[in-house]
């Protein structure tokens, strides 16, 4: 047999596998999409058909998993700065409700680029503002995805309680729950694919408890149930959230989704900053999931997260930038380092410990989204989707071990990054779409949309 098409080789390498394997200086293959083998020391000497990537000075780790984001708010960052959720929301719906297809093509190219030059190679998201006559938003940002080239969960998202109905949102940014079902289907049946290697998987996402119905939040999880997708929402992020499922449905909101039939290891929860220890276990015991986003929390004012007492429960968490009006950086590499500081300012420098924060946003990730069988560690067998962090900067001079390094220093530049094993990132550089072109078309969408 031919040697492999890839090694990657003289890097440290930290495979965040069940077993903790780390090499000082070791070498990974890859052949096609899949990862071949790895070792310490000097890789094999391969034949001249295998390229070699040399990793001397730097990091090799899995590719960063993106569990929870808002593409199209690319267009909209800077917004309501200082503002509550609920306030931050009601300035920016009748902003959103000017969104159509162009403009969210260009949202989720930005925010795509953005993700990938800080590591990500796998990335959901959640979409649901669909104005009428918007065209079709999901197959816009779908397309983005499949060019910029990162793995993609898009959750399609849904709102039918309007501010007509006691909701949030402005009634012109709501659907019929007809109207949802039938779309959430269609995009099922388009787009969701559930091969072992799929760069695109459907979920299906109605958007917040105080945004819905019950009748929806059942419906559509019969619906997920019945193809075999996984569901998404936001709950328990904000006190206002607590207030509102306390006054209109007399519970937390972690009792309203028991109460909805949306429990299970099919499911997983943005934010979950406010949930006491009754959700928790319970979370735990039915395997539900938990996209942590501190930089976000931390923008809105929503609270700290439990996530040490989450992950010690078993309830499966990774991480999320979430979207980009709530973290205008939408750098993946930053959560795992936010994670860890917001859990040791509530629970000591023993809360949570460097390797702890990279698992949540590798293996963490891919669990919350049913794929640890593909990617999230350095395995044989698993999918090609990795990230080579320079080291060697003046910045990082001088930190001895690597993951501390990269977890609690600066965040490093990216030599290369491979998602399928493609390159998608060369020396910090996102070399599959014009990034200077995605800038200037980010900046002209959001002057005409908020200008308009």
């Amino acid at each position: 047999m031919s040697g492999p098409d890839l090694v990657i080789e003289g890097c440290a390498v930290v495979t965040v596998d069940a077993a903790g394997t780390e090499y000082r200086d070791g070498w990974v293959s890859v052949r096609g999409n899949v990862i071949e083998a790895m070792g310490p020391g000097r890789a094999p000497a391969f034949g001249p058909e295998t390229r070699r990537i040399d990793g001397r000075g730097c990091l090799l780790t899995p590719g960063l998993v993106n569990t929870h984001h808002h593409l199209y708010q690319w267009i909209t960052r800077g917004v309501a700065a200082d503002n509550t959720l609920f306030e931050w929301l009601t300035t920016l719906y009748p902003v959103w409700a000017r969104i159509d297809e162009k403009s969210v093509r260009v949202a989720a190219s930005g925010a795509l680029v953005s993700l990938a030059r800080s590591g990500c190679t796998t990335t959901s998201d959640h979409h649901y503002v669909f104005p009428r006559g918007g065209g079709d938003l999901l197959a816009a940002e779908i397309a983005a995805a499949r060019e910029v080239g990162l793995r993609f969960h898009p959750a399609r998202g849904s709102m039918d309680l309007g501010r007509g109905q006691g909701g949030l949102p402005p009634d012109e940014v709501v659907e019929s729950l007809d109207d949802i079902l039938a779309a959430s289907a269609a995009a099922i049946e388009q787009w969701h694919d559930p091969a072992f290697d799929a760069m695109t998987r459907i979920a299906l996402a109605p958007c917040s408890p105080f945004s819905v119905t019950a009748e929806l939040m059942r419906e559509s999880a019969a619906l997920a149930r019945a193809h075999g997708v996984r569901l998404h929402t936001h709950l328990a992020e904000t006190d206002d959230e607590l207030d509102f499922c306390r006054e209109n449905f007399g519970c937390t909101p972690a009792e309203y989704m028991a109460r909805l039939g949306w429990l299970g290891d099919d499911v997983w929860f943005a934010h979950g900053v406010h949930l006491d220890d009754a959700a928790i276990a319970e979370m735990a015991r039915t395997g539900t999931g938990v996209a942590h986003c501190p930089t976000s929390n931390g923008r809105l004012g929503a609270g700290i997260a439990r996530t040490a007492e989450l992950v010690a429960a078993g309830v499966p968490v990774g991480l999320g930038v979430d979207g980009a009006a709530s973290n205008e950086s939408s750098s993946m590499i930053e959560e795992p380092r936010n994670a860890l500081l917001y859990a040791r300012a509530v629970g000591g420098p023993h809360a949570m410990s460097v390797r702890a924060a990279l698992e949540l946003a590798t293996m963490g990730g891919a669990r919350v989204l049913g794929r640890t069988a593909e990617i999230g560690s350095i395995e044989p067998g698993k999918l090609a989707d990795l990230a080579l962090w320079r080291l060697d900067t003046p910045a990082h001079a001088g930190i001895e071990d690597p993951v501390v390094a990269l977890v609690l220093g600066a965040a490093p530049p990216l030599a290369v990054s491979l998602v399928d094993g493609r390159e998608v990132v060369r020396d910090g550089v996102v070399t599959t779409v014009d990034e200077v072109g995605v800038g200037i078309e980010v900046a002209t969408a959001q002057a005409a949309l908020l200008g308009s």
